[in-house]
């Protein structure tokens, strides 16, 4: 999946891709679809569970611009799925 700017430009810092991540509850190696800003890891989805870190999930308007394009929905969608535990908050960058 690639992420575009509003002006429809490729953004600098901002990407996806494809991972092999420690997984963040069984510490295990597991492949992950990834969104990364500014060299943060933000969302990691794995076979199980979609994980957001608990953290850096909203950290700026930017990173939040670019999840909702990843996420393929707006912040209220995804404070809905974080409660409803459809989304996992878990440390994807220690």
């Amino acid at each position: 999946m690639q992420l575009f700017t509003n002006g429809g430009n490729v953004p600098a810092n901002q990407r996806t891709d494809w991972l092999t991540i420690t997984h963040p509850v069984t510490g295990k190696e597991v492949r992950a679809h990834c969104f990364i800003s500014y060299g943060t890891m933000i969302v990691a989805v794995t076979d199980e569970a979609t994980y957001l870190d608990e953290y850096y999930w909203d950290y700026s308007a930017t990173t939040g611009r670019y999840r909702n394009q990843f996420l393929g929905e707006g912040i209220a969608d995804t404070r809905k799925g974080i409660k409803a535990g459809a989304y996992k908050l878990a440390d994807l960058n220690r």
